[in-house]
């Protein structure tokens, strides 16, 4: 049998080089490019406080995307590392097929009151695209249940981003997404995006409102409301490139799926717990009710894998007055109500309500006020967001944004030059993803903004050396 490699007490940068080693001799990365799979090596963290990590050369990073938008309570949280080891002491994990646990049970209650509507119950997972997934299967069993077999489509819309596993992935709409991955195609129905920024020239937002909401309408007259069982939409397309849409878009979207008998399905993944200053924002922000949530991401700060869905009581009351009260719900995952992560999840609740969530809201306004001041620059086209929240968009220029003549991968330079000056960036494409953790204080704000500002500018002085651009 291997000994395990122990890497505490190596210097860094051996530490550093090790890791690499392995990495490419073992290790498969998520979205890999089929010309380095199996052989990539990432850029290495070793550890992590506040909003704060340090790389493999011991070099200091602000955590520019607090992980993947998950890490909001800040790293080195040593409430949540505690409950993690009393929690494993008392109940390390029981099966969910025919045993519960308290932790799950509490959690429950505690997220069900912050829930808008009537969503009152909770199936938990082990993130966000299980979440997803989660949320479609209920669907296409509600309405097997209700002998509606017919009324399986699902509307997405171009941007979006919705997980990994296969009808999560399925709904995805961002582009390189799905260019050599399989998909349900046929149940899939497409909307386009709602990115006011590319909507069509000479439209004004208003406008461009009206269209999107009238492309729904025509959508669901064309395919039929008794085809078409849910929308699934994000409230902000955050991995899209944060993407706001018009105000109101959202709340005339839910009366048009009202009307037609069809489930909203909020995907809240990203958005709540405290990303926006509340645990939902589907109704604190934007003045909707959904049918279900699904949430993941921060609801334990990243500290353990868990995600749930937010089911409406109305939806399980139609089940319970159904004709086929035998009917099963064929779905389970080993890890749902998992003990540890229910347990981690109420001790990061704990956080929020003690203070975290108020400095969310209070910061978010600094935070995207500092951004904006980013669109002095020549090579930034829009600075986007809300909360903590927010994308810095590069174009080639402004008239045409068009990012692609510019360098499709502008955003991995921008990072390159952050990473060396302290500040790690979520690169895509042409934009760069801020998401810092919720703790983050003004002067940590303008000194991610000052970063950011420099490996912009620097990024523009090499495409003018290398005559890509000379804007």
């Amino acid at each position: 049998m291997a000994a395990v490699r122990d890497f505490r007490g190596i210097e860094a940068g051996d530490a550093a080089a090790d890791a690499m080693e392995l990495a490419r001799s073992h290790l498969v990365q998520p979205w890999p490019y089929a010309g380095s799979v199996g052989t990539e090596a990432r850029s290495l963290v070793t550890s992590g406080e506040g909003i704060y990590l340090i790389d493999g050369d011991g070099k200091r990073l602000i955590d520019g995307p607090a992980g993947m938008w998950c890490l909001n309570v800040g790293h080195r949280r040593e409430e949540l590392a505690r409950v993690m080891y009393d929690q494993a002491m008392e109940l390390s994990y029981n099966t969910p097929w025919y045993t519960m646990n308290a932790p799950s049970a509490e959690l429950s209650r505690r997220i069900a009151e912050y829930a808008p509507g009537d969503l009152n119950h909770v199936f938990y997972t082990t993130g966000g695209s299980s979440a997803v997934e989660t949320a479609l299967r209920f669907m296409q069993f509600y309405n097997n249940v209700r002998g509606r077999p017919e009324k399986k489509l699902i509307l997405s819309r171009g941007g979006a981003y919705h997980g990994s596993t296969y009808l999560s992935a399925s709904l995805n709409g961002r582009p390189r997404d799905r260019d050599w991955m399989d998909a349900a195609d046929d149940l899939i129905v497409k909307l386009s995006s709602p990115d006011p920024f590319r909507r069509p020239k000479g439209m004004t937002i208003e406008a461009f409102g009206d269209f999107l909401v009238d492309e729904l309408r025509d959508t669901v007259k064309r395919v039929g409301p008794e085809r078409i069982g849910c929308f699934v939409g994000e409230p902000i397309q955050a991995s899209g490139g944060v993407i706001l849409a018009p105000d109101g878009y959202l709340q005339r979207v839910r009366e048009i799926c009202r009307e037609n008998d069809i489930l909203y399905i909020s995907d809240e993944v990203v958005t709540g717990f405290g990303r926006l200053g509340h645990i939902f924002a589907s109704q604190e922000m934007f003045g909707i009710d959904p049918d279900m949530i699904t949430f993941a991401k921060g609801v334990t700060s990243g500290y353990f894998p868990l995600g749930g869905v937010m089911i409406s009581e109305r939806l399980l009351k139609d089940l319970n007055r159904s004709n086929h009260p035998d009917a099963m719900f064929g779905h389970g995952l080993t890890y749902t109500s998992h003990p540890i992560g229910c347990a981690v999840a109420l001790a990061n609740l704990d956080l929020l309500e003690g203070g975290i969530l108020e400095h969310a809201r209070e910061i978010g306004p600094y935070f995207q006020q500092r951004l904006k001041t980013l669109e002095e620059l020549p090579l930034v086209g829009e600075v986007r967001g809300t909360g903590l929240m927010g994308c810095v968009e590069c174009v080639a220029d402004r008239e045409s944004k068009d990012p692609l003549q510019l360098d499709k991968d502008v955003g991995k330079r921008i990072d390159a030059h952050c990473h060396e000056l302290g500040l790690l960036v979520r690169p895509l494409i042409n934009m760069c993803v801020m998401s810092p953790p919720l703790v983050i204080t003004r002067e940590q704000v303008d000194d991610l903004v000052a970063i950011l500002r420099e490996g912009i500018s620097r990024t523009m002085d090499d495409l003018r050396k290398e005559g890509v651009w000379q804007g």
